[in-house]
């Protein structure tokens, strides 16, 4: 265990380390710190800290800066999360007030925001679609064999997507079939759509049509596109200013990461631990080398009976955690007050 002032003194080398980049030496440390110590003891003290694996020397100077487990002590016992600014406060207003005519368009804002706030990668997950029903599906004709699948949910989404029919299919049987369609799931959560779309609908789709792979893998795409869950990165490119490395082949990977909604989910799924703010560092985010050098910030917020969602920020271990979780602290807040306000709306008109 830590004395006070081992406490104070790796407290102050995280602060500056986040804040400037550079390695912290015992002499300047000892003029920033609260109370009057000489660069001799402060050494001393830094060479416990050494040892305890908390911090680390640099090799191109004598400075030191934290270690991963410094960080993760400092974030466990040491960090007092900043409050946001009043500025802070009103760009978050401000920019969720905007008018949206779908529960995408905040949510996919809100990570473009987020990343603004933060200057690193964000991540916005639409609230969990479990008990998200199905309000209508139709075909509409474009001409030569081509429609656009539209579906509708209870919760106001509208998921449509473009195909190509198979010429053989007798359109009079397929809108035949999409009344029934309409008859059989419409008011059924997209869970059980999907359920009955590998059970009983196959059968009853063959008494209006001789092959039906062709409409039922349609309606089985717009279904499950609908119901798998939503993610949404800003400030992608975020993550080549604090990179430490330039290897191509590295960057390649952690951008694929981004690009595979199942990695993400687990990864995000995985800081879903109580009500706060949940913080893992380096290899605690994956077992992914790619992330060694990453922290990741991941909070819910909790929409009542709409569901929850999740919003996140990956950025360096040498992120400014104190600003960073105060910002996700008071940005889930907003957010849930902004998508209960749409919901609300939505319900009422």
């Amino acid at each position: 265990m830590l004395t006070q002032r081992q406490n104070k003194i790796l407290q102050a080398i995280v602060r500056q380390y986040t804040s400037t980049g550079q390695p912290v030496g015992s002499k300047h440390l000892a003029e920033e710190l609260p109370f009057k110590v000489s660069s001799a003891t402060v050494r001393n003290e830094m060479a416990v800290l050494e040892r305890a694996h908390l911090i680390a020397k640099e090799h191109s100077s004598s400075g030191r800066v934290p270690s991963k487990e410094g960080y993760r002590y400092y974030v466990d016992h040491l960090l007092d999360p900043q409050a946001v600014t009043d500025n802070d406060l009103v760009v978050i207003q401000n920019s969720l007030g905007t008018s949206f005519q779908k529960i995408d368009e905040i949510i996919s804002h809100s990570a473009d925001i987020l990343s603004n706030l933060t200057s690193y990668t964000a991540f916005t997950l639409k609230p969990e679609q479990a008990d998200v029903r199905l309000s209508g599906f139709r075909l509409v004709p474009l001409g030569n064999h081509k429609v656009i699948a539209i579906l509708v949910t209870d919760s106001g989404d509208v998921e449509s997507q473009a195909f190509t029919l198979p010429r053989n299919l007798d359109l009079d049987a397929l809108q035949t079939v999409i009344r029934m369609i309409n008859d059989q799931l419409v008011g059924l959560p997209l869970t059980s759509v999907m359920k009955r779309l590998n059970d009983d609908i196959p059968l009853r789709v063959m008494h209006y049509m001789h092959s039906v792979d062709g409409f039922l893998d349609l309606f089985d795409n717009v279904v499950s596109k609908a119901a798998r869950e939503q993610f949404f990165i800003g400030g992608r490119l975020n993550l080549l200013d604090f990179s430490n490395t330039r290897d191509p082949q590295a960057l390649q990977t952690m951008y694929r990461l981004l690009d595979h909604n199942d990695e993400l989910s687990h990864l995000l799924d995985a800081g879903k631990t109580g009500e706060g703010v949940n913080v893992r560092i380096g290899s605690e985010i994956s077992k992914d080398k790619v992330l060694d050098n990453y922290s990741l910030i991941t909070a819910t917020y909790d929409v009542d009976q709409y569901g929850k969602g999740i919003i996140a920020v990956l950025g360096p271990t040498r992120m400014l955690y104190s600003r960073t979780i105060g910002l996700v602290n008071a940005f889930r807040q907003e957010l849930a007050k902004r998508l209960l306000d749409f919901y609300r709306h939505y319900y009422d008109s």
